[in-house]
């Protein structure tokens, strides 16, 4: 089952695919899978092929729990590194995650570069403004590049105002002429070579970066996200944190909710007020949810022609 109306896109402090993967999944019992995606996979993560061998011996088309993949792997590889295990954990949990139709499948997340979130979805968009902290990074020596990574920066954000601009009124030429646009911008070459390496490297992640071409109803950053998760750390450092995973749990669940209502536009207070006296006069955050994916038209491009 897909959902191409869930556009995932948030941070995560643990970091590494199966922290991505149970978020996905809401934190549903996780399970391992070796099918003909979990093999690619290995080999896109350059598992060596002996070992991949030995893992064809283990069963095939067979969802498992993690304690019981794990006791597979230490019966019949128990010599496995540890750089090896985690690669064969997360090929298999990936699998796993996109062969189960017990809730829908997330095809894209908008998120930072880093590489848990890489194989996870069959889409990846880049944000926009995490990229573009690599040029403001920079620290020029010489005036003149100084000057030439603030000029290019301009362009930059210039060309991120005419994306904005598509979004709202997408059209094939527009798709066209933009992805034009972004061969000549990130061709540049200015001289000043640290600057002139970050500009090949956004120019390699070209169909990351300019996923909203495809798909216009995404946003092109996932600073709310970063906002969220930011508002979460400095109360746990202001409290030092919960005393119990129940604690952890209530915590979580209550700022959730607090964050999700402000973004739909409805009050806090009303809604728990509603919901503790029974009264249940307003809609569930889960219908809100929904009204407003169909009115931005969520997933609209995804659907056929």
């Amino acid at each position: 089952m897909c959902n191409p109306l869930y556009s995932a896109y948030f941070t995560t402090e643990k970091k590494d695919r199966l922290t991505v993967i149970d978020v996905l999944r809401n934190s549903n019992e996780g399970t391992f899978l070796l099918n003909d995606e979990a093999f690619a996979l290995l080999r896109s993560l350059r598992v060596s092929a002996r070992v991949i061998s030995q893992l064809r011996c283990l069963p095939h088309e067979q969802a498992l729990s993690e304690s019981a993949f794990a006791g597979l792997l230490n019966q019949h590889l128990p010599d496995l590194g540890p750089q090896q295990r985690s690669r064969i954990l997360d090929a298999a949990a990936i699998a796993a995650y996109h062969a189960q139709t017990g809730f829908p499948v997330v095809e894209l997340l908008i998120c930072d570069d880093a590489p848990q979130f890489k194989l996870v979805t069959d889409e990846l968009a880049l944000c926009w403004i995490h990229e573009g902290r690599h040029y403001k990074k920079l620290i020029p020596h010489v005036a003149y590049h100084h000057q030439l990574r603030d000029d290019f920066l301009t362009r930059y954000w210039g060309f991120y105002g005419r994306l904005l601009v598509y979004r709202g009124h997408p059209t094939g030429e527009g798709h066209t002429r933009l992805a034009g646009e972004f061969d000549e911008l990130f061709s540049t070459e200015t001289g000043y070579d640290a600057l002139d390496e970050h500009i090949a490297k956004t120019k390699a992640k070209k169909e990351s970066m300019l996923m909203v071409l495809a798909h216009p109803e995404i946003p092109l950053h996932n600073n709310s996200a970063e906002l969220a998760a930011r508002k979460r750390v400095r109360r746990r450092k202001i409290s030092f944190g919960t005393r119990s995973e129940d604690g952890t749990k209530a915590w979580d669940t209550f700022a959730t909710l607090e964050a999700t209502a402000k973004k739909l536009g409805a009050s806090f207070y009303e809604y728990i007020y509603d919901r503790i006296a029974d009264a249940y006069k307003m809609p569930s955050l889960a219908d809100l949810i929904s009204r407003q994916a169909e009115h931005l038209r969520l997933g609209a491009s995804w659907l056929p022609p």
